[in-house]
């Protein structure tokens, strides 16, 4: 039964996107990060749902009219030549062979932002990408949630099988950068019990992500957190009720948790961390002996063994900085860093220059909810292997298509939304309760 509803929702939605494309993206989107196939029992586990999903998408935009070109900012500039270049370290890397998989996997997501950029452009299209995106998220993140206060967080939280973020700790850090944009949402709302329930959503992903151990996300949570007390308006307050929450939350976690986290202080003395050392000095090393970095894959024997202080401890990078240096250069790296860069400065140019109206206080919310999140996916992904995940980039096509929005002012001509679009919550303008 399970089968028969993923294949019946992927089918359908694959058919719209022929005539629809910016549908397409949605889909691809929902099948990406939420990998929904992989919690079915039968045919549908390995099923193509997502090929077949960017196939139709494709074919949708390629016989659309109502279509514009993706370079629609510098940040898709950076990310069009960061996709070249990531290309070049896969021809001249080590394994052409056994890097193609990764390489593929890479380029399809990097492609699908492209088309995402080429076919959506409304305030319909921005919302309901949000929504979809925060939904795939937030569905996983609640129900791990849920099993974690119900096991008193005794036990790890993973994602989706087969997905980037099956590892406890990547699931751990994209439920973390979650969070803010489900805020964003929130704050779109002017249903009470809506508001509500997304409240219930943020506090089950924290927990979540507590519940899976993760030394990075707990860091990230920090960092997200300080940014938030940075920017309120009242800091006295919300910095109590910050502390209070925490302290709530340690007296809930159990003792292997504390123990997880006391490692982040003795480093030394944990192989896991020692192995990531060991990883950064490879990444370090190969990127000035390979300009183009070494490909997909540097966790191989041969070069821990030319470059590494402790050659035994083969250990992936768990560090998006050092995870890039290692399989792209410092070219691969300059760029990556750049396109965040980018990405963070229009989410702020939104805070900045979205006009102070109703028609346009949503775009100011994204811009800093935005920045929220990527605030932690820079300081969580220092210690995970996140480089190539959907999420981050889905975040740069929200603030590169609102800043689009803006710039061009589109409130004054875009239509209404009719029919079904006109029951997504915030797409239309209306007034905010109190609470918002």
């Amino acid at each position: 039964m399970r089968d028969l509803l993923i294949l019946s929702i992927a089918f359908s939605g694959s058919i719209a996107a022929l005539n629809q494309p910016w549908i397409g993206i949605l889909l691809w989107t929902w099948l990406s990060i939420m990998n929904p196939h992989r919690f079915a029992y039968g045919f549908a586990y390995d099923f193509p749902v997502a090929a077949v999903a960017a196939i139709t998408t494709l074919i949708g935009t390629l016989v659309s009219r109502d279509k514009t070109s993706p370079f629609k900012s510098t940040v898709v500039i950076v990310l069009a030549i960061f996709m070249f270049w990531i290309t070049l370290s896969w021809v001249f890397g080590l394994n052409m062979e056994k890097d193609y998989e990764q390489w593929k996997k890479v380029m399809k997501i990097d492609f699908m932002i492209l088309l995402a950029l080429m076919v959506l452009r409304s305030k319909l299209h921005i919302l309901a990408l949000t929504w979809v995106t925060v939904g795939s998220m937030a569905v996983l993140g609640a129900k791990g949630g849920v099993f974690t206060l119900l096991t008193g967080g005794s036990y790890r939280v993973w994602g989706p099988p087969g997905s980037f973020i099956e590892d406890n700790n990547e699931f751990a850090l994209a439920l973390v950068m979650t969070v803010p944009l489900v805020r964003f949402l929130q704050l779109q709302l002017s249903s009470r019990i809506g508001k509500h329930l997304l409240t219930v959503i943020m506090i089950l992903c924290v927990a979540s992500a507590f519940g899976s151990q993760s030394r990075g996300a707990l860091l990230a949570i920090g960092a997200m957190a300080a940014l938030l007390w940075w920017r309120g308006k009242n800091k006295v307050v919300v910095g109590i009720f910050m502390l209070l929450s925490g302290l709530a939350a340690l007296a809930f976690l159990p003792d292997t948790w504390f123990s997880r986290m006391s490692t982040i202080g003795s480093y030394e003395e944990d192989l896991s961390a020692l192995g990531r050392i060991s990883a950064w000095w490879v990444a370090w090393n190969v990127a000035w002996v390979y300009p183009f970095g070494v490909g997909f894959d540097a966790a191989v024997p041969e070069l821990f063994a030319l470059y590494s202080p402790t050659p035994t401890l083969i250990h992936a990078a768990h560090s998006i900085y050092f995870q890039v240096l290692g399989n792209h250069g410092f070219v691969g790296l300059g760029l990556f860093l750049t396109l965040w860069w980018l990405t963070w400065k229009s989410a702020g140019w939104l805070i900045k220059n979205s006009p102070k109206q109703q028609e346009t206080e949503w775009c100011r919310d994204l811009g800093a909810m935005a920045q929220v999140s990527l605030a932690g996916y820079a300081v969580g992904g220092a210690f995970l292997s996140l480089a190539y995940f959907d999420l981050p980039y889905d975040v740069m096509v929200l603030v590169v298509l609102t800043q689009v929005w803006v710039r061009t002012r589109s409130w004054e001509y875009e239509k209404k939304p009719e029919g079904i679009w006109k029951k997504i919550p915030g797409l239309i303008p209306m007034k905010r309760s109190s609470e918002g």
